[in-house]
């Protein structure tokens, strides 16, 4: 059977992905691995960063012995997959990213690392800080300035670029809602436009947080773009 990785986004969980499972089973093998620092995963003495998390996907790949693998990322988990695909083409069939930031530069890295302060979201955000807990445990509190720092990181050195992008030939299709208040359509089209076989989709009526999205919209288009019948 095929296999199929559907790859979370930071601060994520592989739970988010249970709308999905039952009817992506008909047609594949699912994996759903958790990044570190994520659910009962341990964050690494060393932080967080794409390379890092670009690793740990090549170790699992390794050790399920993974090829010709599909996959599916949201957020932070499709920016992973196609540094991943930079690394790794011949591993890969074909990738579907959801919901991910391209357009990363130090100041606006900066401005949204200072919104993950957990004193901030207990006061502020309640019910994210109790989702939060619920998913990784007491650790959450030091997830989100790990979070922070992966992503001035990203902001000063981001691992893509319109270069690199046209050297990943595997199909790719990116895709963004149109009610994303964190990606913009501009960013998606110009990675889009970057990878030489890429395909587009906007949902609609869509915002960014996985929950958000309706589950049976984006199987369609999964279908239709991986001619699953």
């Amino acid at each position: 059977m095929k296999n199929l990785l559907l790859l979370h986004g930071a601060l994520g969980h592989s739970d988010i992905f249970a709308p999905y499972t039952e009817e992506l089973s008909r047609y594949f093998k699912i994996h759903a691995p958790l990044f570190s620092g994520h659910g009962h995963i341990d964050l690494s003495d060393n932080g967080i960063t794409i390379e890092k998390y670009t690793q740990e996907l090549a170790e699992y790949c390794e050790k399920e012995n993974l090829t010709d693998v599909y996959i599916f990322g949201h957020s932070m988990g499709g920016y992973v997959a196609l540094c991943y695909a930079l690394e790794n083409p011949e591993r890969i069939n074909s990738i579907m990213t959801l919901g991910t930031k391209f357009d990363w530069t130090e100041e606006q890295a900066l401005k949204e690392s200072k919104m993950l302060n957990p004193g901030i979201i207990v006061e502020k955000v309640p019910q994210y800080a109790e989702q939060l807990q619920s998913q990784h445990g007491s650790k959450w509190e030091q997830l989100l300035p790990a979070i922070a720092n992966m992503m001035v990181s990203l902001g000063k050195n981001p691992p893509l670029n319109q270069n690199n992008l046209r050297e990943i030939h595997i199909p790719t299709q990116i895709m963004i809602g149109d009610k994303d208040n964190m990606v913009s359509i501009e960013e998606s089209i110009g990675v889009y436009k970057s990878i030489p076989n890429a395909k587009l989709a906007v949902l609609p009526d869509t915002k960014h947080a996985m929950d958000k999205v309706r589950p049976k919209l984006l199987v369609d288009i999964m279908k239709d773009f991986w001619n699953l019948s």
